[in-house]
């Protein structure tokens, strides 16, 4: 016998982040992949997420023994930083089990923010309520924590996004201008597309070499794309980091996300400047673009 139902489900989290880096962190796939499995045991796998209104997200959540659980996302308003709704559609073994309406809605101030989730939630198949409840505390309570370390920095620039885009994911022109003030780049190798690598030193002014490893991964072109931050050729991961580009009126609004593996790495991050030499790199490439409009 089929037990089925309507509920309204609310949920609401305060967290040390700014607006801006919850905002990303809602809505960014490279970060929804974080925080979206609602424990350890729990991994999710992305087969399409497309974040614009008429967009969708489609993913398969695996549990070890367990049946995959397909859960299709469709994004219905996205209003930065204020409000998104999409609806929501879990389904196993080919049968629908609930389908739910989810309204985001984000405010704050300074460092300061908050989220209030509401889910219109049918259960179709069986009870879903309980499972919605649990799933949903879980991940936005990994939720808090990911926004606490993400890192945003945005930057307009003068140029169409076909130019931004091709001065970034070009092998030849990246080096020449990734890295802050002063800093140069001596490549090992670099393949910059979905499943590609660049393995690299950045050199600092006095010579500090520093190593680095990027995987690349959801290459989308000319809208976004997300990789890894490895402390030298497979080393450590220190972030999961993306960057996506926006046509506004001719120009390209440009934005670098990074969520830092943890939070001691986010504030010392922070506390070596990494916000202002962020902007010093994209600052560099702005200038890279212009010159070479010239």
């Amino acid at each position: 016998m089929k037990r089925t139902g309507f509920a309204t489900l609310t949920f609401e989290r305060d967290m040390a982040a700014p607006l801006s880096a919850l905002w990303e962190a809602w809505t960014a796939p490279a970060a929804r992949g974080i925080w979206a499995p609602p424990y350890p045991s729990v991994t999710i796998d992305y087969l399409e997420a497309d974040t614009s209104v008429g967009g969708r997200e489609i993913s398969l959540c695996k549990v070890e023994g367990e049946p995959d659980i397909r859960c299709e996302i469709g994004w219905l308003a996205l209003e930065p930083e204020a409000r998104s709704v999409n609806y929501e559609v879990i389904s196993a073994e080919g049968t629908t089990l609930s389908a739910a309406l989810v309204t985001a809605d984000f405010s704050g101030e300074a460092n300061r923010s908050r989220l209030v989730v509401t889910v219109q939630l049918s259960s179709l198949a069986r009870d879903m309520e309980a499972d919605y409840r649990e799933g949903f505390d879980a991940g936005l309570d990994n939720l808090v924590g990911v926004a606490e370390r993400t890192m945003i920095l945005q930057k307009l620039i003068r140029a169409p996004r076909s130019v931004v885009w091709g001065a970034w994911m070009n092998p030849e022109t990246l080096p020449q201008w990734w890295g802050p003030d002063g800093f140069s780049c001596r490549t090992q190798r670099i393949d910059l597309r979905e499943g590609g690598e660049w393995v690299f030193d950045m050199i600092a002014p006095d010579g500090t070499v520093f190593p680095n490893h990027h995987l690349y991964h959801d290459v989308r072109p000319e809208e976004r794309f997300g990789y890894s931050l490895l402390w030298g050729e497979n080393g450590p991961k220190h972030a999961d980091a993306w960057a996506s580009f926006e046509e506004v009126d001719g120009t390209t609004k440009v934005t670098l996300g990074m969520v830092f593996s943890t939070a001691a790495e986010f504030q010392e991050a922070k506390g070596f400047g990494a916000v202002e030499l962020g902007y010093q790199t994209l600052g560099k490439l702005e200038r890279f673009v212009a010159s070479s409009k010239e």
